[in-house]
């Protein structure tokens, strides 16, 4: 099984291959999936204390706050450095 590390902005990265779902945080679920998470002290902010723009939930139930957009990241997942699309 090969790794696959993502960057989700200033230098954090994450394994692309425990990534559930990159999500918005607008909705009031996804609220509730983060303060959910901060309760159980599996919130992992990579914010830097700017905005939340992006939600990653992962298959450990790690909820990670970036401040890159949700298509950003996207892009970043599929897209490997070679610039070929992956299919994992």
């Amino acid at each position: 099984m090969d790794i696959q590390l993502i960057n989700i902005g200033f230098g954090n990265i994450v394994s692309a291959n425990r990534v559930v779902a990159i999500v918005s945080p607008e909705s009031a679920p996804i609220k509730r999936i983060i303060t959910d998470a901060k309760d159980r002290g599996q919130l992992i902010d990579a914010t830097y204390g700017r905005r939340t723009r992006a939600v990653i939930i992962t298959d450990s139930s790690h909820v990670i706050l970036s401040a890159i957009q949700p298509e950003t990241v996207a892009h970043r997942f599929v897209i490997g450095k070679d610039g070929h699309v992956s299919n994992s």
